[in-house]
């Protein structure tokens, strides 16, 4: 019994030891560090702060861009057309991409994607969001048959009305191929419509419109076309809500 006793006090000794061990440690330090160099790299990394930079102003890595500069890769990102300037939009942007069967199927990957479950397979707004939440617009119906590439293009980045932004999601060349896309989607024929679209595999810079000296594949924002880029009377385009 004295020895039940005896062991008894020592477990109870040592749980309540390391009990105390235990809230006095900072649960901060990560304990001794060997060969600190292999974790913390000696020169300055943008994305790391260990230690106050001594160089930069505040002590930090990261340093604000120049005024006015833009990220190596994208400058397409950036056209100064505003959020409510669909209309300038449509007259000043191009698409720089041929209506190839590859950026056709591309553009439908994309759309179904990222677009479908609102605007639906057809683009007549009844995809499952779409038919739950009313008021999504058929492509193939009203002032939306009439809507060019760069409108398709700047709504798609900026959104509109319940249609979020969608610039964050999908780069300059998804949105051109999207808009691509819901151009077939315009004929009001679903995906079967692909085909009436398919110019050449030339891009616009390769082949030009030998009537109107205008590339093939652009979006003519002041002509409106049954074949896009091969457009010859008044646009009624950018009249969508």
């Amino acid at each position: 019994m004295t020895h039940l006793v005896k062991y008894g006090v020592q477990a109870s000794a040592i749980l309540f030891a390391s009990v105390l061990v235990t809230a006095c440690n900072d649960a901060n330090d990560p304990g001794l560090e060997y060969a600190p160099q292999m974790y913390e790299s000696i020169p300055y990394e943008p994305l790391k702060q260990y230690d106050a930079n001594t160089v930069n102003p505040m002590g930090l890595n990261m340093r604000n861009p120049a005024i006015a500069t833009v990220p190596r890769g994208k400058l397409d990102y950036f056209n100064h057309i505003g959020k409510d300037s669909v209309g300038i939009a449509e007259r000043t942007l191009r698409n720089p991409l041929a209506y190839s069967r590859q950026n056709l199927e591309e553009g439908k990957v994309l759309y179904t994607r990222i677009c479908q479950h609102c605007h639906g397979e057809q683009g007549d707004g009844q995809g499952p969001v779409g038919a739950k939440f009313k008021g999504v617009p058929s492509y193939s119906t009203g002032a939306y048959v009439n809507m060019n590439d760069a409108h398709i293009y700047h709504v798609i980045q900026w959104g509109k009305g319940r249609m979020m932004p969608h610039g964050s999601i999908v780069n300059p060349e998804e949105r051109w191929k999207i808009a691509m896309y819901v151009r077939v989607l315009q004929k009001g024929k679903g995906p079967e419509g692909m085909s009436e679209l398919v110019t050449d595999e030339l891009t616009p810079t390769q082949k030009t419109n030998p009537e109107n000296q205008e590339p093939y594949g652009e979006a003519q924002a002041n002509k409106a076309s049954e074949t896009p880029g091969q457009g010859g009377t008044e646009a009624r385009n950018g009249t969508a809500e």
